[in-house]
């Protein structure tokens, strides 16, 4: 895993707006940067990423059966008790999933390592599918990489394939997208999502959750009244559980993606539980709830509220005290406490791998970059190639 500057494309910004990439900037600060790349061997892709992304996926999947239907488990999870049968039996009749994203710590030297898994609302899939592998084409084309370059990244292929499988299973089912308003990026994730969609067969639509209402018949509804009976929400599930239409969820009226299942295997209590199920596993680390911080025999950890989202509200902490931490809206739902493990530092700047999935398979890679060691929102995209 190295490290390499190279000449950015002259009309980059152009092409960004033209192809919808609108969020390239944001707040005056740049987010994709192709002033650089990381350039790996195919043997670190396929054994060090690849291979353990899916393992790791199963594994997290081991956890969720065994929560499901354990109360004790549950409550660690900070999931309302009301809404436990909904998500059971979305579990219990196989409600499929999309895509979700591996957050690793991964140097090229050892083991990739665990930090998270972002199951419900992963963003950034549309630089990761798209944009990154069309910067990889115009670089060859201009000479500025080998003619041999290639990119882990067959995201837009397996989320078009995904969506065709899952219209197929429901040939008569209108697909609603989305998102929050006021957000560039949660709008351009969830338009390239629909346009992926619409590239499989799929009739589509679009909604803001502000606009989603509750007919008097319990369905939910857009502003056109329509009724939503299948809903892709980039919008997180406690999120949804805390809505005013939360209870309504449970007449079933609307199927989602994601499933309600993967408010359990996007939540951060999952991390000890791998630990407990699969100790000494070389691509996690140890990881504990906060009644049982005393088995740590780490000197630095790292705290992490069970719902945090874009490296908020965490906290580094050596010997008790802490030497970083994050603002954000959470922890009130509670922390777990995960060992510490450095991300790999290139020049002044930390990078993070992120590990995609689409339908249990690895599909992608994604980097972000960041001056502190944790990353976050506005943490910098950073393309990568394979060339051996």
């Amino acid at each position: 895993m190295l490290r390499f500057s190279i000449e950015e494309r002259p009309d980059w910004q152009q092409q960004a707006e033209d192809y919808g990439f609108h969020f390239h900037t944001m707040y005056g600060e740049p987010y994709w940067d192709e002033s650089a790349y990381y350039r790996f061997t195919l043997s670190q892709i396929e054994k060090d990423i690849e291979d353990p992304t899916e393992e790791i996926h199963q594994m997290c999947l081991h956890v969720v059966d065994k929560v499901i239907s354990n109360e004790s488990l549950l409550r660690r999870f900070g999931i309302p008790e009301y809404y436990w049968d909904y998500i059971l039996l979305s579990w219990q009749r196989q409600d499929p999933s999309l895509y979700s994203r591996l957050d690793l710590a991964y140097s090229g030297k050892s083991p990739a390592k665990l930090l998270e898994n972002n199951a419900d609302t992963p963003t950034s899939v549309y630089e990761t599918g798209f944009w990154q592998w069309l910067w990889l084409e115009q670089q060859v084309d201009n000479r500025k990489l080998p003619q041999s370059a290639d990119q882990f990244n067959s995201l837009q292929e397996k989320l078009i394939e995904r969506f065709y499988h899952l219209h197929k299973q429901h040939p008569h089912w209108h697909l609603h997208f989305a998102c929050s308003q006021g957000s560039v990026e949660d709008r351009g994730t969830v338009q390239y999502l629909q346009d992926c969609a619409h590239q499989a067969g799929l009739a589509t639509g679009f909604t803001y959750v502000e606009d989603i209402g509750l007919a008097k018949s319990g369905e939910y509804t857009n502003l056109d009244n329509q009724p939503l009976h299948w809903l892709f929400k980039l919008y997180p599930w406690e999120f949804m559980f805390q809505e005013e239409f939360g209870q309504s969820l449970t007449e079933d009226r609307c199927r989602f993606i994601e499933p309600p299942w993967k408010s359990i295997l996007s939540n951060k209590a999952i991390l000890p539980l791998l630990w407990k199920e699969f100790k000494g596993h070389p691509n996690l680390l140890p990881a504990f709830f906060e009644e049982d911080i005393t088995q740590a025999n780490e000197t630095t950890l790292v705290k992490k509220p069970l719902f945090s989202r874009e490296g908020a509200n965490i906290s580094i902490i050596q010997n008790e005290k802490a030497m970083m931490n994050t603002e954000g809206p959470y922890g009130s739902e509670g922390f777990i406490y995960q060992a510490y493990t450095p991300l790999p530092k290139f020049g002044d700047q930390y990078a993070l791998i992120g590990s995609w999935l689409v339908n249990d398979k690895a599909a992608g890679m994604s980097i972000r970059e960041d001056r502190q060691l944790i990353t976050q929102d506005m943490s910098r995209y950073l393309p990568h190639i394979i060339v051996e």
